[in-house]
């Protein structure tokens, strides 16, 4: 609970807000004062939480997490709404699925509650890194590595968990404007039975391959087939896909080789209530493209934390491009997008229960 542990400040003696253009920044690439740490031993548990500076840990060169790839991560944002208050979306379902990352990981739980807590006592402690301009917000990164000195394939006795705080604009260059995707057919990201539903860096690591290819062919981002018969979709990079196929939202089912997005629950759950018809179902790159010739496919787009969504307005397969939408955001996307970003700034009324208010 969250009375169990302690949280420890140290400010720092210098803020360094005011060298950095808090209203037009790119993606993670700046961070705030402070940050949030907590340490993990299997003979006492977590130890109190500390809040302290933002800069460099120090490690062991035979910590485990270097070795062996134990890790996990989630990523939230967190905004101010016109009052100045301090609003979170949905904090709680991110530890519960960074909570199933870690299972997978094999890698102890955090205190839904009490992580709660520490990260509304940073934010507070950070409130002025939070940017207000349209589009922008401040990233939340909370992660878990293995520590343990040790060389040998083991579960570590030993982690570090840790927050820090990024202020952010759009993920993606293009903003709202429909992104040029390349269909993977090579390469996979997820086997059933792997870690695909965990959020854990080798399932990105595996994933910079093939971006990078696409990349140097003028494609902002891959999209993923499923491992066994490549032909199913999965994953846009690091986003849920969806494709609106004559009067139909259709996205992957939760398999265990997609990632349950939050943003992804939200969308469907925005879109059900809104009178679309929503399908979790198999969707093959086959039935896209014949949806596209028969004049089928109006739109498509990916939905994820950072980008919230991104219009997909070209797919590129084994040699074949098809545009959706005439290259443009599509109708459902703009309502989607606007609808769930406007709760989240607090915009629109909340009637999920989603936002969290911090001060």
């Amino acid at each position: 609970m969250v009375e169990t542990y302690n949280i420890a400040v140290t400010k720092s003696e210098r803020s360094k807000l005011n060298d950095f253009p808090l209203e037009n920044v790119p993606f993670g690439k700046y961070f705030t004062d402070h940050m949030l740490i907590m340490k993990y031993d299997e003979k006492s548990g977590w130890e109190s939480a500390e809040i302290k500076e933002y800069g460099p840990i120090s490690l062991n060169p035979s910590a485990l997490v270097f070795h062996y790839g134990q890790e996990t991560f989630e990523g939230m944002k967190a905004y101010k709404n016109n009052e100045g208050v301090i609003t979170l979306f949905r904090p709680k379902d991110n530890f519960e699925r960074m909570n199933r990352s870690n299972d997978r990981m094999c890698m102890p739980h955090v205190d839904v509650d009490f992580t709660l807590e520490a990260l509304k006592k940073l934010l507070t402690i950070d409130s002025r890194w939070i940017p207000t301009k349209e589009g922008t917000s401040l990233y939340i990164r909370p992660f878990m590595i293995a520590t343990e000195e040790c060389l040998g394939v083991k579960i570590s006795a030993e982690y570090y968990f840790m927050i820090i705080l990024s202020p952010v604009g759009s993920y993606y260059a293009e903003g709202l404007q429909p992104t040029n995707i390349y269909v993977e057919s090579h390469y996979v990201r997820a086997m059933e039975g792997g870690t695909g539903e965990a959020k854990c860096g080798g399932n990105y690591a595996a994933s910079l391959k093939p971006y990078e290819t696409a990349k140097k062919k003028g494609y902002s981002q891959v999209l993923f087939l499923d491992g066994t018969e490549k032909k199913y979709i999965e994953e846009v990079g690091t986003s849920n896909a969806f494709f609106v196929i004559d009067d139909t939202i259709i996205t992957s089912p939760l398999g265990g080789t997609i990632l349950p997005g939050i943003t992804r629950d939200s969308i469907i759950k925005i879109a059900k209530d809104k009178g679309y018809k929503v399908e979790e179902r198999r969707l093959s790159i086959a039935e896209i493209f014949e949806a596209s010739e028969k004049g089928l496919l109006k739109e498509a787009f990916a939905s994820g934390t950072a980008a919230v969504i991104s219009p997909i307005g070209k797919l590129t397969y084994e040699g074949k491009t098809i545009e959706i939408n005439d290259n443009q955001i599509g109708k459902i996307s703009q309502e989607l997008y606007d609808t769930l970003t406007s709760i989240q700034t607090g915009k629109a009324e909340d009637t999920y229960g989603w936002v969290v208010k911090v001060n």
